[in-house]
């Protein structure tokens, strides 16, 4: 009788401490801001010779995420990406991005759940099998230090939302390469699948960017 109730009282307890263990993986992570995608605006031209637009560099980028309930946390990305970088005058500010990713590439760190986030209560890649971001506006400077604020259309899950989000991006001589970390709540883009009722999904989701795209020589 005493073992049972020590037992009725550390299970408890112990299922506390796991669940208090459980940090957000978004907590201190910049936020996009949403809004009702508007028509894409085309941006100035470079100056005439300057134009470059660079390839992203599929295997050498990530299009990751975190997602979170509350027990615990998956770490995923999307093995097919695409899209490219085009510079102004050999700058970002001005220039112009677009990203793809083939939503069926989906991979986590747990097989089971591939096929979750596949099926209509995620991604739902039959009916979506594309994500898309195509930038409306590079500016120079950013939240938390970044070097760039990057604002564009996000088509995900057949929604289109115009979000804005900081970005890290260096124009090296051989590679152009960025970086960015900020959250979304999936909900705006119709992802509402609650979870289990004693282990809920946190609605919002960490996207981590990091992106290469090597210059021509010569």
């Amino acid at each position: 009788m005493f073992t049972s109730r020590i037992a009725r009282i550390a299970l408890p307890a112990a299922l506390l401490l796991s669940l208090a263990g459980c940090e957000d993986p978004t907590k201190d992570k910049p936020k996009a801001t949403v809004s009702s995608a508007a028509p894409v605006q085309p941006q100035a031209a470079a100056p005439s010779g300057q134009a470059e637009t660079l390839p992203i560099d599929a295997a050498a980028s990530t299009i990751g995420f975190v997602g979170s309930k509350v027990t615990g946390k998956h770490e995923g990305k999307f093995e097919k990406i695409s899209g490219s970088i085009a510079l102004a005058g050999g700058k970002a500010e001005g220039g112009k991005l677009s990203i793809e990713a083939d939503t069926s590439s989906v991979k986590t760190d747990a097989e089971k759940l591939d096929g979750h986030l596949k099926s209509a209560d995620f991604f739902d890649v039959a009916k979506y099998p594309k994500a898309t971001f195509t930038s409306t506006q590079i500016k120079a400077g950013g939240e938390n230090g970044a070097t760039h604020t990057i604002t564009g259309e996000l088509d995900l899950h057949g929604v289109k939302k115009t979000i804005s989000f900081p970005a890290t991006i260096t124009e090296g001589a051989d590679v152009v390469s960025g970086n960015a970390e900020f959250v979304i709540n999936r909900k705006d883009f119709g992802i509402v699948y609650p979870g289990k009722q004693d282990d809920l999904i946190r609605d919002d989701v960490l996207l981590k960017l990091s992106l290469k795209a090597p210059r021509k020589q010569g």
